[in-house]
């Protein structure tokens, strides 16, 4: 009987639902090496400044970081190298026009349950320091109403 991974969870990019206002994702593919494959697997890799860019007619994952371990050596240089995105055409092409009007295409997790890992991106604008304290101020006044209907139950 074959014993099962031991499986780490997502890796998430907790700053990007703060920092921009976000459409819908799109689970994308990613082009990795084997020792990559299997770090990502043990929730060592960060999306932290991580950003998509557009080169050619294909998409990059840029600044995305996978550290290796003690079995599973990565080089200091590729720990943070350019990815590939694997898609389908015509989504590449839908996001390649968000990029054009302005949207920046933000990696929000990586997911490793499955047999292969999947990124998940969503293309939006960077969020204004006003909108951010909007954004805290409505959801502390939804807080405040959710506890004043609680307590007259």
């Amino acid at each position: 009987m074959k014993k099962k991974p031991q499986v780490a969870g997502n890796i998430s990019n907790r700053r990007a639902r703060a920092d921009y206002a976000l459409a819908d994702s799109l689970v994308v593919g990613l082009q990795l090496t084997g020792a990559e494959t299997k770090s990502l697997r043990m929730g060592h890799g960060q999306l932290r400044g991580a950003y998509v860019t557009v080169k050619g007619n294909e998409l990059m994952l840029i600044n995305a970081t996978v550290n290796g371990t003690n079995g599973i050596p990565i080089g200091e240089s590729d720990q943070t190298r350019a990815r590939k995105i694997l898609a389908k055409r015509k989504e590449i092409n839908a996001l390649i026009a968000a990029k054009q009007q302005g949207q920046t295409i933000v990696p929000l997790e990586i997911l490793t349950k499955g047999r292969y890992i999947k990124l998940r991106i969503a293309a939006g604008r960077g969020k204004k320091q006003y909108d951010k304290r909007q954004t805290l101020k409505a959801r502390d006044e939804g807080r405040d109403i959710n506890r004043a209907l609680k307590s007259q139950r």
